[in-house]
């Protein structure tokens, strides 16, 4: 375990140092066209994933069809991991987030130019109808919406806690919804990198048109029970890694 905490440190000044040299070497970007922060917000992805593997040890893998434009995207969300490596595979996707989020220097500059959905959670019915205007232009831009239903990090097999946004999107936007399951927070836990191999998983989609009701189950049943396999499947890798 104090080889896991060594190479979890060297993995944090690797974080620190990269974020640093991207978002302070290149802040010129923030004056040209979206696509030059878009694509560095991928390089950044891509820079700290290599750190995981080579540092600490930690791969990930990718299963089922990646989206192509123009859908809801919901994901569990266990850690930081999830909103670096969906961005980084999704071709041009908007994050629904929290609005505090953009006000964060230099970090904030950035997701706000590369577009994402901020909303303002004591806002209520007015936050719900700009998060709608803002999706529905995001998707004629033929964006991908990600969304983390539950609003929050959530450890693994913590009681499941969906809210109620996604169901208010779904209806309004009228496009397929992909449901993401994956078991990063096996790995990730808090300040702690474990070796092992993540697993993010892109479901079957659920079609535009079903009820409020069946859409929150249907959505809610899948994801989790998708989770609780890949949490599974983790557990015995970190079992076989002693390190669990």
């Amino acid at each position: 375990m104090l080889l896991t905490y060594i190479r979890s440190a060297l993995f944090m000044i690797w974080f620190i140092l990269w974020s640093i040299i991207l978002m302070l070497g290149f802040v010129w970007f923030l004056l040209l066209p979206r696509a030059f922060t878009r694509n560095l917000s991928k390089t950044w992805s891509r820079v700290l994933l290599f750190g995981l593997k080579w540092i600490c040890g930690l791969t990930y893998e990718v299963r089922g069809p990646i989206p192509r434009g123009g859908v809801l995207v919901a994901s569990k969300h266990m850690s930081m991991w999830d909103t670096l490596v969906l961005y980084m595979l999704l071709d041009d996707a908007s994050t629904v987030l929290k609005r505090e989020l953009t006000r964060i220097p230099f970090y904030g500059w950035y997701i706000s130019k590369a577009g994402v959905i901020s909303i303002d959670r004591s806002g209520k019915a007015s936050a719900m109808r700009q998060m709608m205007a803002e999706a529905r232009a995001m998707l004629d831009a033929k964006r991908d919406i990600i969304i983390f239903p539950e609003g929050h990090r959530m450890r693994p097999h913590e009681t499941p806690d969906y809210k109620p946004g996604v169901a208010g999107l779904y209806a309004q936007l009228g496009v397929p919804c992909i449901p993401v399951a994956l078991n990063s927070g096996q790995f990730w836990v808090d300040f702690i990198r474990k070796p092992g191999k993540i697993v993010i998983e892109f479901l079957p989609a659920i079609p535009p048109g079903l009820k409020r009701a069946e859409f929150m189950t249907t959505l809610q049943d899948r994801i989790e029970s998708a989770t609780q396999k890949l949490l599974a499947e983790g557990q015995q890798i970190l079992v076989s890694k002693g390190v669990s």
